[in-house]
């Protein structure tokens, strides 16, 4: 017979907070070791229950994200679960950047969770395939873009988004390239429109985080 899992469930939604607690009860194997609504309730039952694992929601008072930080900075053995509405990615990648070993979506199958909760109190790790797969796109996909979009500058565009680079001015840019300081200008204007940014600052990244063609500024053709 499988040991009992102890489980401490934090959300500041009584009803459901009640719910998954009756579901895992009546589907067997889990101990309610405490219930909570705040991130303050969180990190007590961690330092008081010791849980095998812990439940928590992420929109709670105080802040679910916060709370495991703060309670994994004290106990970094302790297996936290995200159980959450939220399918952001940045919601995610934050969280697995916390260190908790689940992220859940509250539509799951009470049938589900239990399963997870005891992989998860095994030793395993649970995110949603279809969230794991969105993620790692958006963390792909964005070199690509970004290398595309520098790609489609002229040698002209991508000269002077290299000065801009270098944190010169628009007026010193036209200087080292003999050119009227409106024509920078009408450049910066068609460079922040093809690169898809809102300003020279996001522009400017743009080129130092993309990898591409070397171009001589000093002999380009002109505009």
């Amino acid at each position: 017979m499988s040991a009992v899992v102890r489980i401490t469930i934090v959300d500041d939604h009584p009803l459901f907070r009640e719910g998954v607690a009756r579901s895992l009860r009546e589907i067997g194997g889990f101990e309610i070791a405490g219930e909570g609504a705040t991130a303050a309730d969180a990190e007590r039952l961690a330092r008081i229950e010791q849980p095998d694992v812990m439940l928590l929601d992420i929109s709670m008072p105080g802040g679910g994200l916060q709370a495991a930080a703060n309670i994994l900075a004290k106990s970094p053995n302790q297996k936290i679960v995200i159980l959450t509405v939220s399918e952001a990615n940045a919601d995610l990648a934050l969280a697995l950047k916390t260190g908790v070993r689940g992220y859940v979506l509250k539509g799951v199958r009470s049938s589900s969770l239990a399963e997870i909760l005891k992989s998860i109190a095994a030793g395993e790790k649970y995110i949603p395939p279809t969230l794991s797969a969105r993620l790692l796109n958006e963390l792909i996909q964005p070199e690509t873009r970004k290398v595309d979009l520098i790609g489609q500058l002229s040698d002209r565009e991508f000269g002077i988004l290299s000065l801009v680079a270098e944190g010169l001015s628009n007026k010193e840019a036209a200087k080292r390239l003999a050119l009227q300081e409106k024509t920078i200008k009408h450049h910066m204007t068609r460079i922040l429109a093809k690169l898809k940014v809102r300003n020279r600052t996001e522009a400017a990244l743009l080129m130092h985080e993309s990898k591409t063609r070397p171009v001589d500024i000093m002999h380009q053709p002109a505009p």
